[in-house]
């Protein structure tokens, strides 16, 4: 009885498909519609992939028959519903829009016939309705909406969206013109027939998006009947979500216990799950669609919105899909939403009003936001809503003001907006009123100052005036309490320009006045105003160099503290490190400038009274910056010779205040070219040094510009002062130099701006060290501490450092010039003959040395040297493996010193105290006559590079081998080169290119010995 219902409703239903199918194609035949609605609306119930079709043919019972075809009638119910909602745009179309929707009509009903083809036969009451009609699919779908979660698919996140598009995607017309959605229509027509038939009612605006792009049955998994993230298939056929079949899998630990499927109740062999990547990217195509047509439906129904209610929906809904993804807002940006919401701040409503900058907040977060945000009037709008009365209007409009001002191309138009300054200002000091809103427009008018401009409009706007004319027209007592309160407000940067420009005279004249307290206070302003160097012009205008220069030397009154000094000696520094001239600048009546010798021997003079550590910073300063210029230079280096106030400075360095230390240092380091030898002597006499500064060197932590300063000052002093490095050789230097070097190769050094400086410095000092290895204790040192392989090793390492690269190849120059002196002849050819003092100082050194660095008894001997070297006792550049690092400078550093000075050391390989045949052929495995061509190239207006070029080709032409000698012979640009350094060439250089033209055979020989020949 149950299985002839069962039959009977089937057969109802298979006609009532096929009725419903055939009522369809006739009218879609009929039918005229709009193409772009009907694009947008009715191709969307065939663009479901393939690999979203999961009908199981096995298990199709009747019960599962049965709900197939009620599936497949609603299908056919929603096409129709489509076609009669799309009619009505009908006469806009021409006949080929016609002839397409109506193929797309075509392939609608095609999928639905050939689902029907997939039901079995029992399913029909005669076989006329078993007749399949072409191939395709169609999803069965269902109105899913409260299983879906708009926000996040159960942790499916953007990046994890796979976009794998299936081959036999069925066909998808594109839309003539994206930028302005047409669902006008649509939604009238829905929301229309809803209420006058009864029809499909939707309750929120993502309802009406999942009307038009549905979730299919297929998405949802079917133990947890939700979005899958990661869809897979099991052995049955079924596609469950990952996450949730392998916990159901958990249960069936037991190996004897049988798996069951979920879904089927069937038996499972396996638990071997395979990605269904067609599905998964299925899914992930749906989201974006689907979120696509809900920014759309918004932003129509923004556009035909008759009351509050669906424009705050609207709202709600684009402010949701803004904070999911960028995409979205590039979108909303595309098709006018932005510029819409702008408009939407003169609305009447206030809740409009608010939610409208809340989502115009996420809308400015990215550039093209902004551009749109600048041709609208939205920036007059926002200021004229910081007055209202309404908290919630406020912040919200001092929220999107910041957001604006993050963007350099808003800055002005905020700044120019008629009364922006004004309230923004009054904003921030009435705190108390509103401390929510007073914060948000001291970050406003932060933003804002980095506009030049923007300050300009601060003092337009009238925000210093009264206390100008207070300062430059009150009493006394007036002027004594707004230099107070012009030295509380003159810290802020943007208050300086203003105030230099309109009280500077004022405050000069407050200076030479007899009132202690209002010139210690104006000397204070003084200060902090020309610490904004622009303003050094201003005040250098108004007179305040002379009545520094006076109140610093001349001015002596025995009941005023030292501070006035302090803060004129500050005003100096900061006016003199501004970067104007400082030969134009006159300290008094005389003429005198302060490069002057009257000008300098005060300052030095200075230094040497016992001064407090902030005046004497202030006099260090001012020297410092004079010695930028040669003639400045000159003066300070022959006066403090004069009054040796070398030894002053040296002491000064070790001062407890860290920047005085600092400054004392870097003078040093910027006389030390001038009087470097008399520098390094003060230094060894200094007590304590050099080791504190060997200390300072070796202090652990992070690197500040101390360490940095005190390894540089070492590096720049002159290397072949012997004192000076037997000094840091006695202060164990080299062992906290080399352990130093090794942190910071390893990185175990906090890094800093000042790590370059201070490995340069480092290094430097390393290098010092190998300009007097004639010294017995420093040969033995370099020895002990293999010189050569760190050197080497900081050459390949040098971590884009020219200075590093130069200094290492300087170093290892050095070192190999005494490689010839040092190296061992072999065993059986040693004479017994008188040992000189270099083979007693190797012998000391072996006994010295750890067994790893001894040459083995049978070590080869050096082609070069002609005996055993090893980088550590002989300093051997071929054996340290430095050849290839010196060609590598060569080849990849285009700054003239560091080829010069790889050339330098490669040199020494080719030098008449070595094998000179054997050292072309080593440099020649390793190709360095094209390394050495290239240099030429690079540097060919002569000097130093181009000589050692040029002598090192002559070395190649005359003791290199076949190949070598073809390299240099073949190259193009060499007879050129050579021409011109002979004709425009210093006499060294002019020599060496004679040399090699000769061995080009382009100049006559002389010595050569010429055969008589018989006629």
């Amino acid at each position: 009885m149950q299985r002839s219902q069962a039959q009977a409703r089937k057969a109802s239903l298979a006609e009532s498909v096929l009725a419903a199918v055939s009522e369809l194609m006739s009218s879609a035949a009929a039918i005229d519609v709009e193409q772009e609605n009907f694009m947008d609306v009715g191709s969307q119930i065939h663009h479901a992939p393939p690999a979203t079709m999961e009908l199981q043919k096995a298990q199709y019972s009747p019960t599962n028959t049965i709900h197939a075809m009620e599936y497949l009638a609603a299908n056919v119910d929603l096409a129709k519903d489509l076609v009669v909602r799309c009619s009505v745009a009908a006469q806009q179309l021409k006949d080929n829009d016609l002839l397409s929707i109506t193929e797309d009509l075509d392939n609608v009903i095609k999928n639905i016939s050939n689902e029907l083809s997939r039901l079995p036969t029992s399913a029909f009451v005669s076989r006329r309705f078993a007749e399949p009609a072409a191939s395709g699919h169609l999803q069965v779908v269902r109105n899913r909406q409260d299983l879906y979660d708009q926000h996040s698919c159960d942790g499916y996140s953007e990046p994890e969206i796979s976009m794998v598009v299936a081959n036999d995607k069925p066909r998808r017309r594109t839309l003539h013109n994206s930028d302005m959605p047409r669902l006008v229509d649509f939604l009238q027509g829905m929301y229309q027939e809803s209420h006058e038939s009864g029809g499909q009612s939707f309750n929120s605006l993502p309802e009406v998006a999942e009307y038009v792009e549905p979730l299919y049955d297929s998405f949802f998994c079917p133990l947890t009947n939700k979005v899958m993230v990661d869809p897979v298939t099991t052995e049955s056929g079924v596609t469950y979500d990952r996450r949730a079949i392998e916990e159901y899998f958990e249960k069936f630990t037991d190996g004897s216990e049988l798996v069951i499927c979920p879904v089927t109740k069937m038996a499972m062999q396996s638990k071997t799950l395979r990605s269904n990547a067609p599905l998964k990217s299925t899914i992930a195509e749906w989201i974006t669609r689907n979120e696509a047509i809900r920014v759309r439906i918004a932003r129509t129904a923004l556009s035909m919105a008759t009351t509050e209610a669906l424009v705050l929906e609207a709202i709600h809904e684009l402010t949701v899909l803004a904070r999911l993804r960028r995409k979205n807002r590039d979108q909303m940006h595309k098709i006018g939403i932005t510029k819409f919401l702008a408009r939407l701040l003169d609305h009447k409503d206030a809740l409009i009003r608010c939610d409208s900058l809340d989502l115009l907040c996420l809308l400015v977060e990215d550039d093209a936001g902004m551009e749109i945000i600048a041709k609208t009037r939205a920036i007059s709008r926002t200021i004229k809503l910081l007055s209202s009365n309404n908290p919630d209007e406020r912040h919200a409009a001092i929220s999107f003001l910041v957001e604006l001002s993050k963007s350099e191309l808003l800055l002005e138009n905020i700044g120019s907006t008629s009364g922006s300054i004004l309230i923004l200002t009054t904003m921030k000091f009435n705190g108390s009123d509103d401390p929510v809103a007073a914060e948000k427009a001291g970050e406003v008018l932060k933003n804002l100052e980095k506009c030049p401009k923007n300050m300009k409009y601060m003092a337009e706007s009238g925000y210093l005036d009264p206390l100008q004319r207070h300062l430059v027209e009150g009493s006394e007592d007036v002027q004594m309490e707004m230099v107070n309160y012009l030295g509380e407000l003159v810290q802020k940067q943007e208050m300086i320009i203003n105030i230099a420009g309109s009280a500077s005279e004022i405050l000069v004249k407050m200076v030479r006045s007899g009132n202690t307290a209002i010139r210690k206070a104006a000397l204070d302003v003084l200060v902090q105003i020309s610490s904004h160097h622009p303003n050094s012009r201003t005040l250098v205008d108004a007179g305040a160099i002379p009545v520094m220069v006076e109140e610093l030397f001349i001015r002596k009154i025995d009941d005023e503290p030292m501070g006035s000094k302090m803060e004129a000696a500050a005003v100096l520094a900061n006016i003199v490190e501004s970067g104007l001239d400082p030969e134009a600048i006159v300290v008094n009546k005389e003429g005198h400038v302060i490069t002057s010798k009257y000008s300098v021997y005060n300052f030095a003079h200075m230094l040497k009274c016992s001064m407090p550590d902030t005046l004497n910073l202030s006099i260090v300063r001012v020297l410092l910056t004079l010695t930028a210029l040669p003639k400045p230079l000159a003066t300070l280096v022959s006066v403090m010779k004069e009054q040796n106030s070398s030894q002053t400075v040296i002491e000064l360095m070790n001062s407890l205040t860290e920047a005085l230390g600092i400054a004392a240092t870097r003078l040093l380091i910027a006389l030390s070219p001038q009087m470097g030898h008399t520098i390094a002597e003060e230094l060894c006499k200094a007590p304590g040094q050099p080791g504190k500064l060997v200390k300072s060197i070796g202090q652990p932590g992070r690197i500040t510009e101390l360490h940095a300063v005190a390894a540089m000052l070492l590096a720049r002093l002159p290397y072949q002062h012997i004192a000076l490095n037997l000094a840091l050789l006695n202060r164990g230097a080299v062992p906290i130099v080399l352990a130093k070097i090794e942190e910071m190769q390893r990185g175990e050094m906090r890094a800093s701006r000042h790590a370059k400086a201070y490995m340069e410095g480092l290094v430097g000092t390393l290098v010092r060290l190998t300009t007097t290895l004639h010294d017995r204790d420093v040969l033995l040192a370099a020895m002990d501490h293999n010189f050569t392989s760190v050197l080497t090793d900081l050459l390949v390492r040098s971590a884009g450092s020219d200075e590093m690269q130069r200094l290492a190849s300087v170093g290892l120059g050095n070192l190999s010039n005494l490689s010839p002196n040092l190296s061992q002849p072999p065993t059986e050819e040693r004479r017994s003959k008188r040992k000189n003092i270099l083979q007693r100082l190797r012998e000391a050194h072996s006994s010295r040395v750890h067994d790893n660095r001894k040459p083995p008894a049978h070590s080869r001997v050096c082609p070069v040297h002609r005996g055993v070297c090893s980088p550590a006792t002989t300093f051997c550049l071929v054996e340290a493996g430095a050849v290839e690092g010196l060609l590598g400078a060569l080849e990849s550093n285009e700054n003239g010193r560091v080829v010069e000075a790889a050339l330098g050391a490669l040199c020494t390989l080719l030098d008449d105290a070595v094998d000179v045949t054997s050292g072309v052929a080593v440099l020649a495995e390793h190709d360095a006559a094209r390394h050495v061509l290239r240099a030429l190239r690079q540097h060919r207006d002569g000097g130093v590079v181009a000589r050692r070029c040029f002598w090192a080709v002559e070395r190649f032409l005359a003791h290199g081998g076949e190949r070598c000698v073809r390299e240099v012979t073949s190259d193009r640009a060499l007879p050129s080169l050579l021409v011109s350094a002979f004709h425009k060439g210093d006499t060294s250089t002019k020599q060496v290119a004679e040399s090699v033209l000769r061995c080009l055979h382009r100049m006559p020989d002389y010595s050569a010995t010429y055969e008589s020949v018989e006629l």
